[in-house]
């Protein structure tokens, strides 16, 4: 077995790779690989592993012995799924490894919002609180979370952790219907088409994956459904959420707040309109949310399960 490993320092320094590069073949390992090298690298390789780096149909045409790929990740839009079927290519994800780690970043953001984190802990840095003629300074919006109403979009395991976490916290959870999709009528919260959620919730929270049905899902006229009081927390995909509609909305005092953990473009330009915006009610974070090192080496041990699983013939988690 010949495999590539086209970014494996997006995995961290931190984890050990024993699981995968202990394995029976020869392995090459590059730390990362801009678009103009994906296909000379990949052109010899009976199996890729990539976290975000894009395999194009193009760069998949080269690639003469490729029989599997696998995502170092949940997610598979980096993938031209249609190229790799037509190819005969196996395309296999990790899965349910950072559970822990995105559900408990969705609620840090959610609480950073809610108590006003950042304006309150540079009222204390910026001389506000000493000049207080009280003990303390009450500028800032504070929200409890019991009661609240909390909307999932996306209720696979990382929605079910943040309901089960917004539980604890007394918080009402309702589920987004979306159009054209089929669900259970035996689950633990209600469901509710997405256009009436907006208005009914004091927070929604995307875990749904990118796709052509999702891409764009929350624009200008989702976002002027919303409370304008409401705040909108995205740990899924950059472009689930149109931004430039976020930011006017932001900027409007149309939404409560909004925090994201991943934008559109990754990394994104130092130029980019959200992130010079500094808005006292937007937090953004550089897509760490599933970074623990305990999520990273659960992912590592995984990704050499499905290679031990394809060794013996068969294709575990399998995507296409």
């Amino acid at each position: 077995m010949r495999g590539v490993i086209l970014d494996a320092a997006s995995l961290g320094e931190d984890v050990d790779l024993g699981p995968v590069l202990s394995l029976p073949g020869r392995w090459v390992c590059h730390e990362a690989t801009p678009a103009p090298e994906v296909a000379p690298r990949i052109r010899d390789a009976e199996v890729v592993l990539s976290n975000k780096v894009p395999l194009t149909a193009e760069s998949l045409a080269c690639a003469r012995c490729l029989r599997l790929v696998v995502v170092t990740a949940t997610g598979t839009n980096n993938v031209d799924l249609a190229a790799a079927t037509r190819q005969g290519i196996a395309v296999c994800n990790a899965r349910a490894y950072a559970t822990a780690s995105v559900a408990q970043h969705t609620m840090l953001l959610l609480l950073a919002l809610a108590r006003s984190l950042l304006p309150a802990e540079l009222s204390a840095r910026d001389g506000t609180w000493s000049r207080s003629p009280f003990f303390c300074v009450l500028g800032h919006p504070v929200m409890e979370l019991g009661d609240r109403r909390l909307g999932i979009v996306g209720y696979g395991e990382l929605g079910r952790e943040v309901a089960r976490l917004a539980r604890a916290f007394g918080m009402q959870v309702a589920l987004a219907a979306l159009p054209g999709r089929r669900y259970s009528t035996a689950e633990d919260y209600p469901r509710m088409p997405l256009a009436d959620m907006l208005p009914w919730a004091d927070v929604i929270s995307l875990h749904c994956p990118l796709s052509a049905t999702t891409r764009g899902l929350i624009g200008a006229p989702e976002l002027a459904r919303m409370r304008p009081t409401a705040l909108l927390i995205n740990t899924a995909r950059g472009g689930i959420v149109d931004e430039h509609a976020l930011l006017d909305a932001l900027c409007a005092g149309r939404l409560g707040g909004a925090a994201l953990d991943t934008l559109e473009c990754e990394p994104p330009p130092a130029d980019s309109p959200l992130l010079n915006a500094a808005l006292p009610n937007l937090i953004i974070t550089p897509h760490v949310a599933w970074a623990s090192r305990e999520a990273r080496q659960r992912l590592v041990e995984q990704v050499g399960g499905i290679l031990r699983e394809y060794r013996a013939g068969r294709f575990m988690n399998r995507v296409n």
